[in-house]
Parts: structure tokens; C-alpha cells; sequence
């Protein structure tokens, strides 16, 4: 258990795992500080809500008074001054998941989420399915659960729910995080080439993913997505039972999918027969997926479809996931965390059936660390092409990306409009605010794409469409809903 005399400092805390420890520690009744170079929503309200401070920026002055220790983010490197003072001054240190498999894994049945998309919606939805049939789960979900309001739990019950990151896990130990869980049973949604500045290759990732099957014991289980060669190969040798999920063929089958403008339905079978029908408010066929995944694994717990139907009635997403932010003068805000060409793809595949007939705008940062890079670009020019407006900001932080690997934005606005759409270039949030807000008219949807705080833009565009509604006549205001 936790000593409040004991002091622990995060390097990073503003991560969303980051963020998580802290809270989690702070209930061990630890005393926890921590520090990033920016804070923004949704990790820095909640960590406010916490009442955990963050200091900005980094310094070394931060480890004043001297920590007892310093757990070190995985997106922190040499050069950074606590950390450098932390190896000067011999602090002891070590990565969130060590500290989370020493201080919160140990004892508990471990059920880990894993795949290169749907991991955070997946670990949501199974933590609530299994917080509504009153097990009380501990969880550790990368986003915020709107019907937990939080990102982590510790429960009573004997399992812990986690979402598994095939990402690196710190400055010294460049495995994989997942590969330090254990975990008793895993779900498996996609493996797909992703975190190009640690991958080498589609084959590095697979191995990865190799390696945390080879982890699940031989009492434990796979439940996995049913489709993908990069998948298959994944799971050519595993020790312990697999069940698959998808379409025909399936153990666990899909049917009868209705995608409204309201909510989602669908029939799930299971070994050729019927075994339940389950629907909630969530878009996109993915999401069913995500849904589907999450019912199989409940199933082995003793959970009954009756549980988990109800518990899919209420489940209520994530923030920063298809999340509507707002509607101004009839036009709807989206924000979403999407970070891969193919996750782009399925966001708007699920607008496009959640609001059919509008007019769909993409507003993207690429900022993550493939689509910050060239090597998905065709990709990305393809799933961008599905919106009718494009708008791309300037690479973030392009100058740490080689020239020879960074994005072509030229290139990429050449390739969408070449699909017959609209591609404009513009290199701040302000630039992308001055030209898109004019446009917008009652009725058009836009999806705000960053896996960051973008520059503010989920304020400041609400703000300045709240400034033309005001500054526009109504009669104007009439006119322009007549020609929409």
C-alpha cells in the first residue's frame, strides 16, 4: 500500500497513462507531483480535478525537494533537465509499466486490450461491461471513460482491465509497454504498421505483437479480430485457446448491422446460432467491432448477454472519440484522437453514416508519429479524400523529422484533390480559422483530427462561429438556412 511520506515524481504527467499513474498513485495515498512542457484538456482537467499540480515546463528544479522516486514517460529523452538531474543525482527511477505491474498488477486477473486501432474504446466498453454486472473492476483505459469520468479505477474485484500500448516504454527499456503486463487473457482488434519512429517495418510490429501472445498463458485466452494476414501470422502459435470475432466463419459472428442516424444495432451469434441482439448510441461498424470484442471476453467471465446488452445501452464513449464538442449555428464539432490513415478511414465512414447528406470537413494536425512522416502518405491522402472540405495544418514539430521521411504536404493536398475534393494548406490554427469559419454553413459536420491540443482550436473555433452568428443579420441568418 501507498506511504504518504513517500514522494513519487512523474516526468510527463501530462501523457494519458502519465496522468492515470498519478491518480492511481495519489489513491495509495502516495505523495505525488509532476511536471510536462504542456498542459492541455482533457489530461490537465483531470488532473486538476485530482488536485495533483503539473509544473511547466520541465526544469530540474522540480525535483525540489529530492523525490523518493521518479517514474520517467515513455516520450521523454536525454537532454531533458530532470532527467538529467535525476541521473546526476542518482534519484532512483523507473517506467509506468514497472511501476504498474510492481504496485497495482500483482495478485490480479490481468485482461489486456492490444491492437494497433480501438484499443481505448475497447478497454472502456470492457471495464463498464464488467463495472454494470457489479464486479468492480480496477481499469487503466488510455482516454477518459465518459461513464466513469476517469481513465482509471481501482476496484474491489479480482480483475484488472488495461489497455496494452505496442508503443516503446522508456528512454532505457525500448519493448514494447504491453510486454510487462502478464496479462491472463488478451484482446487482439488489428495489427497494422504504425509508430514509424520506433518500427522499422510491418515485420518489427508483428514481432511485437508476436511476443504478447507468446506471454498468455496456457489457461488463458485470445479473443481476436478475424481478418488481417499481419493478424494471422500474429497468431500462428499461441499456447492458449483463440476465439475470433467477425463476420462469416467467425466463432463469434456479426449480423443484421444497422447503422442509423441515431443510434446502432446488431445481432451477435455465436458458433452458428443466435445469441444476442445488442445496440447503443456509438457510430461506425468499428465501433461494433470494438463492441463485439469486449462482449466475447465478458461472455468468459460468466457475464450474461442480458448484462452486457444493458451495459452497451449505457455505455457513453470516450472523450476525444468521435466526441461532439458542439453544434454552433447548426454546425457540428467532432473532435477525435484518430493518429493512422486507417483510423481515419473508419471516422468518417462513421460520419458519413451518423449524418448523412451533410457536408463533411476534415480539419487534420498530423501530429502523431506516423502521419508525421511520408511512409502511409498515399494512404492518408485516400482516407482524407472521403471528407468534401480538407484542411491540413503544418507538420508538428516538423523539424525533428528528416526531410527525406516527413510528410509532403504539397504532395498530399495533389493527391486529394485528385479524387475530385477540396485540399487547402494552412500552416497555424488561426490561418485554418480565418478561412474555414466564413464557410460553414447550418448543417455541416466537422471532424477535428489531433492527437494534441491542436493550438486550442476546439475553443476557438466555436468561439469565432459564436462571433459571425452575432455579428450577422437575421435576415441573413434566414437566407442562409434556406440555401443549405
Amino acid at each position: 500500500m501507498g506511504d504518504k511520506n513517500r514522494h513519487i515524481h512523474l516526468i510527463g504527467i501530462c501523457g494519458t497513462a502519465m496522468a492515470s499513474l498519478a491518480g492511481m498513485l495519489k489513491q495509495r495515498d502516495f505523495r505525488v507531483t509532476g511536471s510536462d512542457r504542456a498542459a492541455y484538456p482533457p489530461m490537465s482537467d483531470f488532473l486538476r480535478s485530482l488536485s495533483i499540480g503539473v509544473n511547466e515546463p520541465f526544469d530540474s528544479k522540480n525535483l525540489e525537494p529530492r523525490p523518493d522516486l521518479v517514474v520517467i514517460g515513455n516520450a521523454i529523452s536525454r537532454g531533458n533537465p530532470e532527467l538529467e538531474h535525476v541521473l546526476d543525482q542518482r534519484i532512483p527511477f523507473c517506467s509506468l509499466p514497472q511501476i504498474l505491474h510492481d504496485e497495482f498488477l500483482m495478485g490480479k486477473q490481468v485482461l489486456v486490450v492490444a491492437g494497433t486501432h480501438g484499443k481505448t474504446t475497447t478497454t472502456s466498453m470492457l471495464a463498464w461491461i464488467f463495472e454494470s454486472a457489479g464486479r468492480k473492476p480496477s481499469f487503466l483505459i488510455g482516454g477518459i471513460a465518459e461513464n466513469f469520468q476517469s481513465s482509471f479505477q481501482l476496484g474491489k474485484g479480482e480483475h484488472f482491465i488495461l489497455e496494452g500500448d505496442e508503443y516503446d516504454t522508456a528512454f532505457f527499456d525500448k519493448g514494447p509497454k504491453f510486454l510487462h503486463y502478464f496479462p491472463d487473457e488478451v484482446i487482439l482488434t488489428s495489427v497494422e504498421f504504425d509508430h514509424a519512429d520506433i518500427y522499422r517495418d510491418l515485420d518489427a510490429v508483428e514481432t511485437a505483437f508476436k511476443r504478447l501472445v507468446n506471454l498468455v498463458p496456457r489457461r488463458g485466452r485470445i479473443v481476436a479480430f478475424d481478418s488481417g494476414e499481419s493478424l494471422e501470422r500474429c497468431l500462428a502459435r499461441p499456447f492458449c485457446p483463440v476465439e475470433r470475432y467477425g463476420r462469416q466463419g467467425a466463432q463469434w459472428q456479426i449480423r443484421d448491422l444497422h447503422l442509423g442516424t441515431k443510434d446502432t444495432r446488431w445481432s451477435l451469434w455465436k458458433e452458428g446460432a443466435y445469441w444476442a441482439d445488442f445496440e447503443f448510441a456509438m457510430a461506425g461498424e468499428y465501433n461494433v467491432w470494438n463492441a463485439t470484442a469486449a462482449a466475447a471476453l465478458a461472455a468468459g467471465h460468466a457475464i450474461s448477454p442480458d448484462q452486457i446488452r444493458a451495459a452497451l445501452q449505457t455505455f457513453q464513449g470516450v472523450k476525444r472519440r468521435l466526441e461532439v464538442r458542439t453544434v454552433v449555428r447548426g454546425v457540428t464539432i467532432i473532435d477525435d484522437f484518430a493518429h493512422h490513415p486507417t483510423a481515419i478511414r473508419s471516422t468518417l465512414e462513421a460520419l458519413r453514416a451518423r449524418y448523412p447528406g451533410a457536408r463533411l470537413w476534415v480539419i487534420l494536425e498530423p501530429r502523431s508519429n506516423t502521419l508525421r512522416r511520408n511512409v502511409l502518405q498515399r494512404d492518408l491522402a485516400k482516407s482524407l479524400a472521403m471528407a468534401d472540405e480538407v484542411v491540413v495544418a503544418d507538420v508538428f514539430q516538423s523539424e525533428v523529422i528528416p526531410a527525406s521521411e516527413r510528410l509532403d504536404l504539397a504532395t498530399l493536398q495533389a493527391d486529394i484533390e485528385k479524387q475530385g475534393r477540396r485540399a487547402r494548406l494552412a500552416p497555424a490554427v488561426d490561418d485554418i480559422i480565418a478561412a474555414v469559419a466564413p464557410e460553414l454553413r447550418p448543417g455541416d459536420v466537422v471532424a477535428i483530427l489531433s492527437n494534441g491540443g491542436f493550438g486550442g482550436i476546439y475553443e476557438k473555433l466555436p468561439r469565432r462561429l459564436e462571433r459571425l452568428a452575432a455579428d450577422t443579420p437575421r435576415s441573413e441568418m434566414t437566407g442562409a438556412r434556406l440555401r443549405s
